[in-house]
């Protein structure tokens, strides 16, 4: 009787993935990651004190590369502790519909950029909040990604945060000064006092150089910053009682 001799059965292979399909894998872990993390951090910061920002460890390293001391002064403090003078005189000075817009003023926005097209001095048109979540968790620039992501924070830090919190980070963030961060450090450096004590003249001086606060001073200022405190002290005024 003849044997019956059946092929070896190889085992079907599977079709590997395409480059495409790891690419796009890749890509959606990315985003998941992204969001998760932002999100931790987000929360996070609502409740713990923000310890540095990115824009103080670039200028330690642009001081540390050009030979120049190091110089960091930084002490957060309860936004109860930081005078009502200056929260209004940032408002004033900054972002006069803070209170009102959840976290964008377009009209700025737009009258920013009809500027800017016009090739006058650059006007960002940002927001507090804005400001807020380009300090905290993103690097400086224009580019549009970083815009991109600077308003995915900006409607986060609304969302979860709120208007009290968002003022207590970037009061407590900002430069304001060479090595100067937050408003306790800018009050002791420019009037030696703490900074629930500043007077209204006094918070608009310090107000008055946030868009360059390492090119101007507070005290002993040029005629320019002078007038910027005569205007912030008037809109002060206006500004009304703040009620988050």
């Amino acid at each position: 009787m003849a044997t019956k001799i059946t092929p070896n059965k190889r085992p079907v292979k599977k079709n590997s993935p395409t480059f495409m399909t790891r690419l796009r894998t890749i890509f959606l872990k990315s985003i998941f990651w992204f969001v998760g993390l932002s999100l931790f951090f987000v929360v996070f910061f609502k409740f713990v004190p923000v310890p540095f920002t990115p824009l103080m460890l670039m200028r330690a390293i642009e001081n540390k590369t050009a030979g120049k001391p190091v110089y960091f002064n930084h002490d957060w403090e309860p936004l109860e502790n930081i005078s009502v003078n200056l929260q209004k005189a940032v408002i004033a000075s900054e972002d006069g519909l803070f209170l009102k817009h959840n976290g964008f003023d377009f009209k700025s926005m737009q009258k920013a950029y009809k500027n800017n097209e016009r090739g006058r001095r650059i006007k960002g048109g940002s927001t507090i909040s804005q400001q807020t979540a380009k300090n905290v968790f993103l690097w400086q620039g224009r580019s549009y990604i970083r815009k991109g992501l600077e308003a995915y924070f900006t409607v986060l830090i609304e969302l979860i945060w709120g208007k009290e919190r968002i003022m207590e980070v970037y009061l407590n963030s900002i430069e304001m000064g060479n090595g100067v961060y937050g408003a306790q450090a800018a009050a002791e450096h420019w009037y030696r006092k703490d900074a629930a004590d500043l007077t209204p003249r006094q918070a608009a001086g310090i107000a008055a150089i946030l868009p360059s606060p390492r090119k101007y001073t507070a005290t002993s200022s040029s005629s320019y910053i002078n007038r910027r405190k005569d205007k912030i002290v008037r809109v002060m005024r206006t500004v009304g009682k703040i009620e988050y």
